[in-house]
């Protein structure tokens, strides 16, 4: 990046969204590794520091940035609001038809952007990317392996990091889906169920060197509900009776069977210590699929006013019809 005194670039603009949470130490550095590149590759860049909530001088530390680079912009939250409202407060004040997020404790790379930028050209719509050789300790990398390898098989995308936080996209992307919760991390399902193009890069992945990871365990438990929600909102969104209905009717047929094999072994003698177990587990069964059944019924009565609006997604329009008289 260069000051208010440069010549314009050429190119589209590129809008770096990155989210801080005390990250005072790391800004300084990786703002001039991003102007590196910027100038290598003559890009036309802005970069958005959005701090979630620190408790150190990360607002003083993007001030100073931005007063030395006039490309460089910030926005302060009033306490911590999480990454998805970050990167969505991000995605409001983004003015490039490119948005690149990443985070902003050093372990991304500014220098694999012209990797993203080579992989949009080549027609995905979402690059995301995939860090194959961690510097993350153990019990962070297993977690997070399995996890990648659940979401892809639920959510039928496959890549082999869901998780990181590196990632390109066009314009359109971002404007149409709606981040918020831990969906952040469920971006690729979501546009791949709009008729995005999704793609993924191998990035080289550095280790961490200010602060501490802000990984915890109350986040995967918190990311295990918002999969289920991707899931039924990519998948049942728009008849979320057949989903239910289908789960209701499995249950209550398995409830039925166990129900019959009750009162055949009753009838004929057989197993007294657990035909009463029987009973009462397929009754719960029957139960249950009525339960899933009604559910989805109500589902799908709360949707019906909207009729079919939001299913599907315009990439562009030849001519406008005229006004109404």
């Amino acid at each position: 990046m260069e000051p208010s005194g440069s010549a314009p670039r050429v190119g589209p603009l590129i809008s770096l969204v990155i989210p801080a949470k005390d990250e005072e130490a790391s800004l300084p550095q990786l703002r001039r590794e991003i102007a590196t590149v910027a100038d290598a590759q003559e890009l036309d860049v802005e970069v958005i520091f959005i701090d979630d909530g620190s408790s150190d001088g990360t607002w003083e530390a993007i001030r100073a940035e931005a007063e030395a680079d006039r490309r460089v912009r910030g926005i302060r939250f009033r306490r911590n609001f999480g990454k998805a409202a970050a990167l969505d407060a991000g995605f409001g004040a983004a003015r490039g038809e490119v948005i690149i997020t990443m985070d902003a404790d050093l372990q991304d790379d500014p220098a694999e952007i012209p990797r993203f930028l080579e992989a949009l050209d080549g027609g995905c719509d979402l690059v995301s990317g995939w860090k194959r050789r961690r510097h993350d300790p153990w019990h962070k990398v297993l977690p997070s392996r399995v996890w990648n390898a659940a979401v892809s098989r639920a959510t039928g995308v496959r890549l082999h990091d869901h998780n990181c936080g590196f990632k390109a996209y066009r314009r359109e992307v971002v404007e149409e889906l709606d981040v918020y919760g831990e969906f952040h991390r469920y971006i690729p399902p979501l546009a791949h169920a709009r008729g995005f193009r999704v793609g993924e890069v191998e990035v080289h992945h550095r280790a961490r060197q200010h602060g501490a990871s802000k990984y915890g365990s109350r986040r995967f438990v918190r990311g295990l509900i918002d999969l289920l929600t991707v899931v039924l909102l990519t998948k049942a969104r728009h008849r979320p009776a057949h989903l239910f209905t289908g789960w209701g009717m499995t249950a209550a047929a398995t409830g039925a069977l166990l129900v019959l094999a009750a009162l055949a072994c009753a009838i004929g003698g057989w197993l007294p210590q657990a035909r009463g177990a029987l009973g009462w587990i397929g009754a719960l069964g029957i139960s249950l699929g009525i339960h899933l059944a009604a559910i989805g019924l109500l589902a799908q009565l709360v949707i019906a006013p909207r009729g079919g609006r939001d299913q599907f997604a315009i990439v562009e329009r030849i001519g406008e019809p005229s006004p109404k008289e």
